[in-house]
């Protein structure tokens, strides 16, 4: 992680605004990389046409367009309508203003949430569900600089769950208190319709009532430490197998989706069927709910938040001791799947060249205490030296340098 991704993940610079600053290190946590990371494309072709076709919010889109669609085309600016997950599902804008979102990839069927983002106008509405504004520099990504944003929720009538979000992304202008305004009143004009429709039986979003249909909340994910995954996702637990462990962990490394070939190449570290994996991913699917893990690519069609991504989100702010108190152990310590052996490789790694760089006696104590850092000969040694001459642990220090030296010779 760069000292620029680290800088931002412990607040920012002086002044900047704390709505802005926690985005940041909601950004930095999901790994977004903020020197060139492009928003992946979840959605396209006819899976995308599919979807919105049944979106509820495919009934109200002429209604933003025209209040709001227009008026953006003027200014030379464009307006999105995504999904509760983040998923823009209209942009709209002049034709050469679409060109130019082309290479921020704020396209339709693109990934506006922060963890696939980082901070944005969209994103942040979403995860606040309420209006946001993300002025040019605001954004995680220098990508984005040359753009503002402001967005607002679109909630059901009737439950109060958010259905998604409506944007006007462009210029500095976009960023002004008029342009906010005007977006939350064509979000609330789009709830009016939407209550409108239901009350008079209108059928919405391919047979359901708004709300109906939504993608799954955020997706959580344990695996330090653990022989096998544990997954929590709309209020449910599961302790999943090592393969179905191994699988999640290859995917919510991999937000952009894999092909059957690569995943098999991720999980598996011998030569495997097709039929075998698509047999995992049936079972998969089963379990966690279709809406989660979707096919052609396989991928994880909700947010996640892992037990590593925070540890590593502790490390790109400075806080290693926080780093080394989520830090629950090696991830899947028995799995051989090339995913998870790198992924592991690489956290391990980290955390213990950061508590080594911190210098801090107690953090080396509590690294050699653990069942992965009992035998780390540098550590001990490191910890003998940074250890007050008085301290009781000297002894035990120079006791396990002693032998570890003798087991080596």
């Amino acid at each position: 992680m760069s000292s620029r991704t680290a800088r931002r993940g412990a607040g920012g610079p002086d002044g900047v605004r704390s709505v802005v600053a926690e985005s940041w290190l909601r950004s930095s946590a999901a790994g977004v990389d903020p020197e060139g990371h492009l928003p992946p494309v979840v959605l396209d072709g006819g899976d995308l046409a599919d979807y919105r076709t049944a979106h509820a919010l495919s009934h109200v889109f002429p209604l933003l367009y025209d209040v709001l669609g227009r008026a953006a085309v003027d200014c030379d600016a464009l307006m999105a309508v995504g999904d509760a997950s983040g998923h823009l599902l209209w942009v709209a804008g002049a034709r050469h203003v679409l060109r130019r979102a082309e290479d921020i990839n704020f396209v339709e069927g693109s990934a506006w949430n922060e963890h696939s983002a980082g901070t944005n106008a969209p994103g942040m509405a979403l995860h606040l569900d309420g209006p946001a504004v993300v002025r040019a520099g605001e954004h995680f990504n220098r990508l984005v600089h040359p753009w503002s944003c402001a967005a607002a929720p679109i909630h059901d009538p009737t439950t109060s769950a958010v259905l998604g979000v409506v944007d006007i992304t462009g210029g500095p202008d976009v960023a002004s208190p008029q342009s906010l305004a005007m977006i939350r009143a064509a979000a609330r004009m789009a709830e009016s319709e939407l209550g409108r429709l239901a009350l008079t039986g209108t059928v919405l979003g391919g047979g359901e009532h708004p709300g109906a249909g939504l993608g799954p909340g955020v997706v959580r994910v344990r695996g330090l430490g653990l022989p096998e995954a544990v997954v929590e996702v709309d209020g449910r637990t599961h302790r999943l197998s090592r393969r179905h462990s191994e699988i999640v962990v290859a995917l919510t490394e991999n937000p952009r989706g894999l092909s059957a070939e690569q995943l098999e190449t991720e999980v598996y570290p011998g030569r495997v069927t097709s039929s075998t994996l698509r047999a995992e991913m049936t079972r998969l699917r089963t379990l966690l709910g279709p809406e989660v893990m979707l096919s052609r690519p396989y991928r994880v069609q909700a947010e996640t938040e892992t037990d590593w991504s925070g540890v590593l989100a502790h490390l790109a702010a400075g806080r290693v001791r926080d780093a080394l108190r989520a830090y629950k152990g090696p991830l899947l310590p028995g799995s051989e799947a090339p995913a998870v052996v790198e992924l592991r490789e690489v956290l391990e790694a980290r955390v213990r060249a950061a508590v080594l760089a911190s210098g801090e006696a107690d953090l080396m104590v509590g690294w050699t205490r653990s069942r992965w850092g009992a035998g780390d000969l540098e550590m001990w040694e490191r910890q003998l030296d940074a250890l007050p001459a008085a301290s009781p642990l000297r002894p035990v220090a120079e006791a396990e340098v002693a032998r570890l030296l003798r087991d080596d010779a």
